[in-house]
């Protein structure tokens, strides 16, 4: 592997109120980072007004790790950069505690392939 792996996960059918929680976003994130046994940098996390939901970036000496959420549709979309292989984390089981994903769906890329 040249460039790392990532990870795409689209968790559908999430509770809403936590998808507008900073709390609950950082901790999810938080718990991943543990998980795979990655190194942060520097965070940022945006929560939008209303009803809207949260934008969250972790900057991670391995690459990087994202979360941005909808809502007004139940949906996360999640993405998770490292430069180094790491065995996957439980996704399903972390998304679904932390959000109350009911679909969790996760893609795996091999980065830096020819």
């Amino acid at each position: 592997m040249r460039g790392g792996i990532e990870w795409l996960i689209d968790a559908h059918g999430c509770a809403p109120e936590r998808l507008r929680d900073r709390a609950a976003i950082a901790a999810l994130l938080d718990r991943l980072v543990a998980d795979i046994g990655l190194c942060v940098v520097a965070t940022a996390v945006h929560v939008f007004g209303g009803a809207a939901g949260v934008t969250a970036i972790y900057l991670l000496a391995e690459s990087h790790l994202s979360i941005h959420t909808f809502p007004e549709t139940g949906y996360a979309a999640l993405d998770a950069y490292c430069c180094t292989p790491r065995p996957a984390p439980a996704w399903a089981a972390r998304i679904g505690e932390a959000l109350g994903a009911r679909d969790v769906r996760v893609r795996e890329l091999a980065r830096g392939e020819p």
